[in-house]
């Protein structure tokens, strides 16, 4: 049975880490809409079913959901082919369930398959474009929406580019906001006096710090004023029929358009690797080492969608940015992302005049801090110390995530790590040793549990490189399994250039666990069906026969 939370336990923590991530959510919201060609408040109200939908229904304690930057392409094309807004809202709609029934055929399992160094590159990487895509926003240069971390940028830049065209639209308010921005949010952690004063944000108080600044600016005439272009920017309802046309509901005349199905199960396919890849983040970030029902999420993400598109908002993911804000402001159970929902929802409908005096510099220096902790250099140290075959699938990954994005960086690590593995399993198959002895060189092959048909290169050469006139012992007395192929080629050795160069070769554990004589591919019967009987009468010895040399 699931053991049952205290959603209220950590309400003081909680509260503030989940206002922070309201902070952080809010114009990524707007940005992913924006960005996907959706309406506004679509990303909006996909942010508050994440928070409160998908933030109750999921195990997770740190990760929280909403509209993801991984998605704005799908759904920008999707938007464009299928002609009207409602006729994709059914796609999500139809992507819900069937992260639903994922959830319900125990797919989520597939994440228990995420090497940890690809996971921790993925992050590293990760830290490093929420650093860079925010200088631009520090210096008061905006043409990047927020949320965005792709490499190549709708504007036509790089995330590399983008950083020499600020030289051209620097803004002295905006960085003057966020130079103080980021002395209030250092300071919170430095100083004991203000760490007691958790309750209170150091983000609202930078936010807070940052209007009143443009207030002054503005109202003193003063250039440093910022602009509007540069402010959080909400769509504000006049009337309750404006307000009311911001839902909308799927068009379900066009669940016969098969590109509607074909876009569902991408998002779903997209939506799904993307939230369980989170999902092991986040439980890499828990300092309390708590880990998440990877198949229970996906029902959660799946209900989330499925509510999400009945009321006119984007597909969502589990998503690393806030979750990392969350991590970073001291969440301790999933209460934090539950309470980033109801300010998201209570502000949008209370306060949208106020929230738009936002500047996006407070918010960028926000999450350049976040990006830093994401992407500290010790993590790089670290991993270099624990040799090659951690350290090359860290940093192809971190790597592939700068240049291209969060999915083919994943994707080039795991692959890297499985040729790694399979690497390693070759090495694995047999243990090959040399003995010098008086009467000439004995050359010892042990096979592993399992030989398979990979180690056949590697067992090959081996065979091909023993001298004349050499002693041979295989042993397989520990194998499981053995493949075909290798029987074979054990066979045609000893057949074939065993005795044209007077090679001897001895063979233990083969005659009655693999009948090598007919080359039959079978289990060790010794091992699989007796073994642990024989080890209580202490019998294996007798039950497993070796050949002398050359029987």
């Amino acid at each position: 049975m699931t053991k049952k939370v205290n959603l209220f336990a950590n309400l003081k923590s909680d509260f503030a880490s989940g206002l922070v991530v309201f902070l952080v959510a809010l114009p990524l919201c707007l940005g992913i809409a924006l960005a996907s060609g959706a309406p506004l408040f679509a990303g909006i109200i996909s942010g508050v079913v994440g928070g409160l939908v998908v933030g109750y229904l999921s195990q997770s304690h740190l990760s929280v959901s909403g509209p993801a930057a991984g998605l704005t392409a799908i759904v920008l094309t999707a938007i464009s082919d299928l002609g009207t807004f409602n006729a994709f809202l059914l796609a999500g709609l139809i992507a819900g369930v069937i992260q639903l029934v994922l959830g319900f055929i125990k797919a989520g399992s597939i994440s228990n398959y995420f090497p940890t160094n690809v996971i921790e590159g993925m992050l590293a990487g990760i830290g490093v474009i929420i650093f860079l895509k925010q200088i631009p926003h520090a210096f008061g240069y905006d043409p990047d929406y927020e949320g965005d971390l792709g490499f190549s940028q709708p504007d036509g830049e790089n995330t590399f580019s983008e950083l020499f065209e600020i030289i051209n639209h620097i803004q002295i308010g905006s960085i003057i906001i966020t130079l103080v921005s980021l002395a209030i949010l250092i300071s919170w952690t430095k100083f004991e006096f203000l760490k007691k004063l958790k309750l209170v944000p150091a983000a609202l108080i930078a936010v807070v710090v940052g209007i009143v600044l443009n207030e002054i600016f503005i109202q003193t005439g003063s250039s440093l004023a910022i602009s509007s272009a540069h402010l959080v920017a909400l769509p504000v309802p006049t009337s309750f029929e404006e307000f009311t046309n911001i839902f909308m509901i799927p068009d379900f005349s066009a669940i016969s358009n098969s590109k509607v199905w074909i876009v569902g199960i991408t998002i779903a396919v997209v939506a799904s690797i993307e939230t369980l890849l989170c999902i092991e983040a986040a439980d890499r970030m828990d300092e309390q080492k708590r880990y998440t029902n990877t198949n229970v999420e996906l029902k959660a993400q799946g209900i989330g969608n499925i509510i999400s598109s009945m009321l006119g908002g984007l597909p969502m993911t589990s998503v690393v940015v806030r979750t990392s804000a969350n991590n970073n402001a001291g969440a301790k159970s999933k209460m934090s992302a539950i309470i980033h929902g109801v300010l998201l929802l209570g502000s949008v409908l209370a306060i949208p005049t106020i929230l738009n005096k936002i500047p996006l510099a407070t918010l960028a220096a926000i999450l350049l801090l976040v990006g830093y902790k994401l992407a500290n250099p010790k993590i790089i140290k670290h991993f270099w110390q624990k040799g090659k075959y951690q350290f090359v699938p860290f940093i192809a990954t971190f790597i592939g995530v700068v240049f291209t994005d969060l999915l083919k960086g994943v994707a080039l690590g795991i692959v890297i790590s499985i040729i790694f593995v399979l690497k390693g399993n070759l090495k694995r198959a047999y243990n090959f040793r040399k003995e010098e002895y008086v009467d000439g060189d004995v050359i010892h092959i042990d096979l592993a549990q399992e030989v398979s048909f990979l180690n056949k290169a590697a067992i090959k050469t081996t065979l091909s490189e023993i001298p004349q006139n050499s002693k041979v012992i295989i042993n397989a007395h520990d194998t499981v399994y053995i493949a075909h192929d290798i029987l074979d080629l054990i066979k045609e050795f000893k057949a074939t250039r065993a005795s044209d160069e007077n090679i001897k070769v001895k063979l233990k554990g083969f005659k009655k666990a693999y009948r090598l004589e007919n080359t039959l591919e079978t289990t060790n019967k010794v091992t699989v069906e007796h073994y642990y009987d024989a080890m209580k009468r202490k019998t294996v010895k007798k039950e497993i026969q070796s050949e002398d040399f050359n029987s």
